[in-house]
């Protein structure tokens, strides 16, 4: 599903325009990435939870070289599926 197809869904079973489910999506998409930005965990009880995460530096190899290169730290969004959206699946 792509996110046209995910608005359609959305304006069908809410009862929304399609204009509306998209304000809605792209607010919660927004509304998501700020939160995690601020460094907060973000649980939707049911369906989820979004946090980030740090990955300290390492090594790696370059594939086409076979050179050792390290990799830097980074952040990265973790997401761990809540107990129904689990049993869905």
């Amino acid at each position: 599903m792509n996110k046209t197809q995910l608005i359609d869904a959305i304006a069908e079973k809410a009862g929304l325009t399609k204009a509306d489910s998209k304000k809605a999506l792209e607010a919660f998409v927004a509304t998501v990435g700020e939160t995690l930005a601020a460094g907060d965990k973000l649980a939707l009880i049911g369906f989820g939870t979004f946090s980030v995460t740090e990955r300290s530096a390492r090594t790696g190899r370059n594939p086409q070289t076979g050179k050792t290169i390290t990799i830097p730290a980074k952040k990265t969004v973790k997401f761990k599926a809540g107990a129904e959206l689990a049993e869905k699946c």
